[in-house]
């Protein structure tokens, strides 16, 4: 190394010359020595040439043409290697930069641009230093008309630092897209490139910037008419692509109808395109997530692109990859792609998810797809995250066809994996894999015994305990999935499981669907007469505590409903009938709802009083004369005048027990 320095310790050396002729020499002579040499980058940066060509570029006294060959030689050596940026930003490179903005001479301008612009898209660049002054921003959207290139690397440096909403609204209100929009339409093809990237990230997922997008015209034509342009075959792939990435913004911020034809015909069957194995690697797998993205809350979408060009076939392919070797003639990109494959599967399983999210034909084709299943199996395990999360994705989509859980989920023993997955995953992963648990328990699929022998109930019964609202409600949802139609045992280690604690912790929780599915598990719980008085034997008084707790707070109608449900379902068993007829503070809730205003609410009462004095059971008599001497008696005259049919017929066969 030493040697190395020293035969470039002469450049930075001639940087200190008090001549400044001999300095803009020295500089001119560093950048073309740099040029292409990662190796000399790295020297001079260890001799410390940043701090000197940054104090250079920043002198007032310094000309305009050493000024500007400073900046080129700085973004010489950002363009090597990510350590080389990492030294210019702890120089504070990027402020000075920005001082030289400021400046009025434009080649300046464009040399500090340009720089900059290498730097940001760097990866180790925090994209925040360009948003610490907001006055930047501004000053680089007035740059904007000064020249072709500032155009260029401006563009380029907004797309690269735009990263999420907070971004993006402050680009949006400096009037980013008023500013780029003509550029659109600029007779620079990198140039309309990089405007077109801005838009793309900037209306991504922001319904604010995709409503603006929709209207504002240049030259007399309509931004979505531009982008359609751009979407022809004709145009470069990465135009086509990025255009179709603005339209899908736009669509999914519902800016565009889904069934418009700019969707329909153009924008759909160009992503198609990019899926189609005579694509790059990185073309395919920006195409189908994009397509996944496109289509994923529309059923007519994913019907349309299901059949256009063999799409699911199609994607077969992305697990094939590269399929023959000989076909890849340069060996960098073999070596590329290889290394990213993973990315191809993992775009596959996201737009399979896609595609199968609603119709039970098109998950039958998908399933039917050679060594699908096998495909979903593996990528359950890979190394890659992202491709665990985007096969669960896949699994979660196909598990929610009745048909496929009875015969491929079954013959597949999906199950195992996915338990495996559940073990110690992130929250993002077991949020879905726990989701398509919830389908593998329902009563009609044939995994759920294997699962359960495999210690859901404990597992299930965690994730209830989670933090997380999602993992709270697909646990307990599980749970509910698992209780129902279920033999005494489960249920009983179910409620063991959870323990009573944490059953009143899910009742008061403040999510309505965390109380709702825990409601629901109570009500699978109580179901079936044995079931309900050995439950009731052992946590009748918690339950009961529950629902008094429930029928006096402050709860909608549908909580309240499947609490006096759950009562209904107490009231039919043989013994736990009694724990309703002793307790009088229950019995005044049901007859308080039997006069209830809504009807939902009054016939859900009334279920309870049905079963409570139905005649060919035990003790009948005394529980008829009880409620009798409460004035149900008289409630039930009154409904069975109801205009509402269902609980004037409820009513008068409530009032024919009393008859017999």
């Amino acid at each position: 190394l030493q040697e190395v320095t020293a035969s470039s310790r002469h450049y930075v050396d001639r940087l200190f010359d008090l001549d400044p002729q001999k300095v803009l020499q020295g500089v001119i002579d560093m950048k073309n020595a740099v040029i292409g040499n990662n190796k000399q980058k790295a020297n001079l940066i260890v001799l410390g040439a940043v701090p000197r060509l940054l104090y250079l570029l920043q002198q007032e006294t310094s000309s305009t043409e050493l000024r500007t060959e400073c900046a080129v030689v700085l973004g010489s050596l950002a363009m090597g290697t990510e350590n080389n940026v990492k030294s210019l930003l702890d120089c504070h490179i990027i402020p000075a930069l920005l001082q030289g903005l400021l400046s009025p001479d434009l080649k300046f301008i464009e040399a500090c641009l340009r720089c900059l612009r290498t730097i940001f898209i760097s990866p180790v660049t925090p994209e925040d230093l360009l948003y610490t002054d907001t006055t930047v921003i501004s000053h680089l959207m007035g740059l904007l008309c000064r020249s072709r290139y500032t155009q260029e690397y401006i563009c380029q440096i907004f797309s690269h630092c735009c990263k999420g909403p907070d971004h993006q609204t402050i680009l949006f209100n400096r009037g980013a897209v008023q500013n780029i929009a003509h550029l659109l339409v600029s007779t620079s093809y990198k140039v309309r490139m990089q405007a077109l990237k801005c838009f793309s990230v900037l209306a991504f997922e922001n319904p604010q910037v995709s409503m603006t997008l929709v209207n504002v015209s240049v030259d007399g034509e309509l931004l979505p008419q531009i982008f359609v342009k751009m979407l022809q075959r004709d145009k470069p792939i990465e135009m086509q692509l990025t255009s179709a990435k603005c339209l899908t913004s736009m669509c999914r911020a519902g800016a565009i109808r889904t069934d418009d034809p700019c969707i329909v015909l153009k924008t759909l069957p160009c992503l198609v395109r990019m899926c189609s194995k005579d694509r790059l690697l990185e073309e395919r797998v920006e195409g189908a997530e994009t397509l996944a993205y496109l289509i994923e809350t529309d059923v007519e979408l994913q019907r349309m692109a299901s059949i256009t060009d063999h799409l699911i076939v199609m994607l077969a392919d992305y697990f094939k990859y590269p399929s023959s070797v000989s076909a890849i003639t340069d060996i960098k990109r073999l070596d590329h792609d290889l290394k990213h494959a993973h990315e191809l599967r993992q775009a596959a399983f996201k737009l399979y998810a896609s595609l199968g999210a609603n119709d039970e034909d098109i998950r039958k084709k998908i399933i039917e797809t050679e060594n699908m299943m096998d495909r979903i199996v593996n990528g359950l395990s890979e190394s890659s995250i992202k491709v665990r999360l985007a096969a669960v994705r896949c699994l979660h989509s196909l598990s929610r066809s009745v048909q496929q859980l009875r015969t491929s989920f079954q013959d597949h023993a999906v199950w195992k994996p996915l338990m495996k997955v559940l073990q110690n995953a992130p929250n993002e992963i077991l949020v879905v894999a726990s989701s398509t648990l919830c389908n593998l328990l329902l009563e009609f699929s044939p995994s759920k015994e294997p699962i359960l022998e495999s210690g859901a109930i404990e597992l299930l019964c965690s994730l209830t305990q989670s933090e997380n609202l999602a993992l709270r409600v697909n646990g307990i949802w599980a749970l509910m999935n698992m209780a129902f139609q279920a033999e005494q045992k489960i249920k009983s280690d179910i409620l063991r499981g959870l323990s009573t604690e944490q059953l009143f912790q899910l009742l008061s929780d403040s999510d309505v669907n965390v109380l709702m599915k825990t409601l629901g598990l109570l009500r699978n719980l109580l179901s079936t007469r044995p079931h309900i008085d050995h439950i009731m034997s052992t946590h009748g008084k918690q339950i009961m505590q529950a629902v008094t707790l429930i029928l006096e707070g402050e709860h909608n109608i549908e909580v309240k409903e499947q609490t006096l449900c759950i009562l209904a379902n107490i009231a039919d068993g043989t013994t736990a009938k009694e724990l309703i007829m002793t307790n009088d503070d229950i019995l005044q809730k049901i007859k308080y709802y039997m006069s209830h205003s809504n009807a939902k609410l009054q016939l859900a009462a009334m279920f309870c009083i049905s079963n409570l004095i139905w005649n060919e059971e035990e003790g009948s008599q005394e529980r008829q004369d009880k409620l009798r001497d409460m004035g149900i008696v008289d409630i039930l005259h009154k409904l069975s005048q109801s205009s509402d049919p269902n609980l004037c017929d409820k009513a008068k066969t409530a009032l024919q027990q009393y008859l017999a």
